[in-house]
């Protein structure tokens, strides 16, 4: 029970703002144009991560994961990020 609730609370806030961070480079209009859609959006998916690892079998798939999601997230952005992906900041 722990392990889970470790992994939710140190995980679930960068995979939420890696979430979010992809929404914002993949919507097609100006980022001031969804903003307040996207800070609601966040929210919920960052209760919704919360509870995930509870929903998973063990502490150690929990890790898993949210730990491979949450590095996806961010290698996908940093991808963009060199391809010069309009608007990922340097």
């Amino acid at each position: 029970m722990w392990s889970r609730s470790l992994a939710a609370a140190l995980l679930g806030l960068p995979l939420t703002v890696g979430l979010v961070g992809l929404a914002t480079r993949l919507l097609p209009r100006a980022l001031g144009d969804h903003t307040l859609l996207l800070l609601v959006c966040a929210f919920v998916v960052w209760v919704a991560l919360l509870a995930l690892p509870f929903a998973l079998r063990s502490g150690r798939s929990a890790w898993l994961v949210m730990g491979d999601g949450t590095l996806l997230c961010f290698g996908v952005l940093q991808v963009l990020k060199a391809l010069g992906w309009p608007g990922v900041a340097a």
